[in-house]
């Protein structure tokens, strides 16, 4: 038995995809996350690559605050010479975008119970097309190695300053229990500290 359905006429069809791609165009500019789209594939590799050399990988939380909420006191911080060691240098598949230079670091010498451990730093770009994208631990013994990200702004945009303040927060489980050496990243100057975690 034959269907005595008429197929919709082209125009309505045409009408329908029109009105359904505008709203739909338009959304999904104005909603994109900026910035570059989430890789799985090397992302896993980059894991994969961390765990052969023997590091664990902790995303923490970055922030631009407005103002220094830190009392200056803290961890003894000192010069480090070098900027990522080879090993942890090759594992990325694509090279972090990293500051400069580190600045003053605020950070507590000592971590007790299941709390957050807030540090707090002052760091310059190489130049004024850059934005603060993540920061990440790189954990291998007692050694944790922080770098903190940037991408390049979009469409020739500029930041105000190539000096930022930046404001990261561990969870509370990504360190055990021991003594660390903290040092946290830059280009041509970085900065380390010891860490005891209660």
């Amino acid at each position: 038995m034959t269907s005595s359905r008429k197929p919709w006429p082209m125009r309505w069809v045409v009408l329908i995809i029109v009105l359904f791609l505008i709203p739909y165009t338009y959304l999904t500019l104005h909603f994109r996350k900026p910035g570059p789209a989430y890789q799985p594939y090397q992302d896993a590799k980059e894991r994969e690559h961390l765990s052969q050399r023997g590091y664990r990988r902790v995303t923490i939380t970055a922030i631009r605050p407005t103002e220094s909420r830190l009392a200056p006191d803290g961890a003894g911080v000192t010069e480090a010479a070098q900027a990522l060691p080879e090993d942890l240098r090759t594992a990325f598949i694509v090279p972090p975008l990293l500051p400069a230079a580190i600045g003053g670091v605020f950070a507590p010498a000592e971590l007790r119970g299941a709390t957050p451990y807030a540090i707090e730093f002052a760091c310059l770009l190489a130049d004024d097309a850059q934005q603060l994208s993540g920061c990440a631990l790189y954990i291998k013994g007692s050694d944790v190695y922080i770098v903190p990200t940037f991408e390049r702004l979009p469409n020739g945009l500029t930041a105000r300053t190539r000096q930022n303040l930046i404001a990261l927060t561990f969870p509370p489980d990504a360190l055990a229990p021991g003594g660390y050496q903290i040092i946290l990243v830059g280009v041509s100057g970085s900065k380390r500290w010891r860490l005891q975690v209660h």
